[in-house]
C-alpha cells in the first residue's frame, strides 16, 4: 500500500508551530511521510490564527490556494480560527476537516472518511471552558534534520487574564500547565535529536505552575538538560518578578532575552484594556532586568489605534517608549474581535474606533521609533564580542559563505567565512563574533573568532 504523505502550513504564534510539529510526529509514528507544501501531499494541515481579522483573511487565502493547487488532496483546518468560527471554514469548498483546540490532537480525525455521497466536512470543536490539561508539544523529533537549530517546547496553554481585546480565553481556555516531568522528558528528547537551543512557548508562560513548582523553579530544573541554550518567550510584565530576573542573571544557559508585552504607554488605555500593570510597574520591571542581567535584550509588543485612544494618549505612549531601554518593538494595529469585551463596548458605542487614517499615521510613527530603538540597541554592541548560534548560510561569491544566527540577547549577527577555512557546515555551532558594524538592514556584521 502506498505510504500516505502529509504537509502542514502554520500561521500565527510559536505555540501553533510547536503543536503542528507534535501532530506531524504523531502522524509519522503511524506511518505517514512528511512532505513539503510545494511538493504536494495526500493531506494538508492548515493551523490557523485568529488574533486579528487580517490573520483570519490570510488563513482563508492560504486554504483556497492549497485547494486550487491540490484538488485531489484532503485539507484539515485546525486551531484557534477553527475553534472560534468553524462554520465559515467548513463552508469553504474543498475543506475536508475542521478541528478545534483540543480535537486537533486526535489523529483519527485526520483520516475520517465520510459516507458515500456525503460531501460535508467533519467538524469537531469541543468547548474549552473546562479544560484542565495542557497538551504537550515540541518541535519535530521524527525528522529533526528538517528543523532548525532551535526547538520549541510548549510548557503552558491558555490564559486567565481576560484582557478586553483578547480572544485567547475563547479559543484556548484558561491557563494550565504541562507537568514538569513530561517537559523534562521532552527536553531531553529535543537535546538527543541534536537541537542546541530550546525556546519555551506558551500563551502566558510565566504563569506556569505544576503543584508547588512555579516558572523560576521549573527553569532551574530545565537547566539540567544537555542543551547549550534555553530561551524564554513572551512574559507578562507583572510576572517578571525579582526571582525570575535573578534566575536568568545567575544562569549560564538561560538567554538574556525577554519579550515583555507593553500594549500601551498610557495608564488610562492600559486600564481600559484590562492589563495587570501600569507604566510605572512596567518601567520598574524593565529597568530591573537590564540592570541585573548583562546585555539583556527586551522586546515589546505595542498596540496602536485602541478604541478610545486619544491623540494625547498616543503621544504619552510614544514618549514613554522613547525613554525605555528596549531592544526592539513589535507594532500592530488593534483589531476588534467578535466575542470580546472590547467588541461589545464598540458595538454599544462606549468606545469609539480610531479613524483608519489616524491609526495608520500612528503606526508609521511608532514603527519608525521602533527602528531607531533597534538600531540603538544593536549598535551598542559594535566593538564587542557576541556569542552566536549559527543557523543559515548564503554563498556570496569569491569563495565566501555568509553565515548568520542569533546572539544570546536575540541580535541577528552575520559573519563571512572563506570556504577553505576547514570549518565546513557550522550550522548548529556557537562561535564568538567580534562585531564590526551593521550589515544588511539592522543585522550586525562581524568577524568570526576561533
Amino acid at each position: 500500500m502506498k505510504q500516505k504523505s502529509v504537509a502542514a502550513v502554520t500561521l500565527g504564534c510559536k505555540v501553533n508551530y510547536a503543536e503542528t510539529s507534535a501532530i506531524l510526529d504523531l502522524l509519522v509514528s503511524q506511518g505517514w511521510r512528511l512532505s513539503r507544501v510545494e511538493d504536494g501531499a495526500d493531506l494538508f494541515i492548515v493551523h490557523t490564527c485568529a488574533v486579528t481579522g487580517q490573520a483570519e483573511k490570510k488563513t482563508r487565502q492560504q486554504i483556497r490556494k492549497i485547494i486550487r493547487k491540490n484538488p485531489g488532496s484532503r485539507v484539515a483546518v485546525i486551531g484557534c480560527y477553527a475553534q472560534l468560527d468553524p462554520d465559515r471554514l467548513a463552508g469553504i469548498d474543498g475543506v475536508s476537516v475542521v478541528l478545534g483546540t483540543t480535537d486537533k490532537f486526535t489523529i483519527s480525525n485526520y483520516v475520517y472518511e465520510p459516507e458515500p455521497g456525503d460531501a460535508s466536512p467533519l467538524v469537531k470543536v469541543s468547548s474549552v471552558r473546562e479544560l484542565s490539561v495542557a497538551y504537550p508539544a515540541n518541535s519535530l523529533l521524527s525528522q529533526p534534520e528538517q528543523g532548525r537549530t532551535r526547538a520549541f517546547l510548549k510548557i503552558q496553554d491558555g490564559c486567565s487574564y481576560g484582557c478586553a481585546y483578547c480572544t485567547i480565553p475563547l479559543a484556548r481556555g484558561r491557563s494550565r500547565s504541562v507537568p514538569v516531568d513530561t517537559l523534562l522528558d521532552s527536553a531531553a528528547k529535543i537535546a538527543d535529536a541534536g537541537y542546541r537551543e530550546i525556546v519555551l512557548t506558551g500563551i502566558n508562560i510565566a504563569d506556569y505552575r505544576d503543584g508547588d513548582i512555579g516558572f523560576s523553579a521549573f527553569l532551574r530544573r530545565l537547566e539540567t538538560v544537555d542543551v547549550s541554550r534555553i530561551r524564554i518567550g513572551s512574559v507578562e510584565p507583572d510576572l517578571l518578578d525579582d526571582e525570575l530576573v535573578e534566575t536568568v542573571a545567575a544562569s549560564g544557559k538561560i538567554m538574556p532575552h525577554f519579550h515583555l508585552p507593553l500594549q500601551s504607554g498610557s495608564d488610562r488605555v492600559l486600564r481600559a484594556m484590562g492589563r495587570h500593570y501600569d507604566t510605572k510597574n512596567y518601567r520598574e520591571r524593565i529597568l530591573k532586568a537590564v540592570s541585573s542581567i548583562s546585555g539583556c535584550g527586551i522586546g515589546a509588543d505595542v498596540m496602536i489605534g485602541y478604541p478610545g485612544e486619544s491623540e494625547s494618549e498616543f503621544e504619552e505612549m510614544y514618549h514613554f517608549i522613547e525613554g525605555l531601554p528596549a531592544a526592539y518593538l513589535h507594532v500592530f494595529t488593534c483589531s476588534v474581535r467578535p466575542g470580546t469585551q472590547l467588541f461589545r463596548q464598540v458595538k454599544e458605542r462606549q468606545s469609539m474606533r480610531v479613524h483608519p487614517d489616524e491609526a495608520a499615521s500612528r503606526y508609521d510613527r511608532l514603527t519608525d521609533l521602533g527602528q531607531r530603538i533597534e538600531r540603538r540597541f544593536a549598535g551598542s554592541f559594535i566593538g564587542n564580542r557576541l556569542r552566536v548560534l549559527f543557523e543559515e548560510s548564503l554563498p556570496i561569491g569569491g569563495g565566501i559563505v555568509r553565515w548568520s544566527g542569533y546572539s544570546g540577547n536575540y541580535l541577528r549577527v552575520e559573519a563571512d567565512v572563506e570556504e577553505g577555512m576547514m570549518l565546513g557546515d557550522i550550522r548548529g555551532s556557537e562561535y564568538d563574533v567580534f562585531v564590526e558594524g551593521f550589515g544588511d538592514g539592522l543585522q550586525l556584521h562581524g568577524r568570526l573568532l576561533f
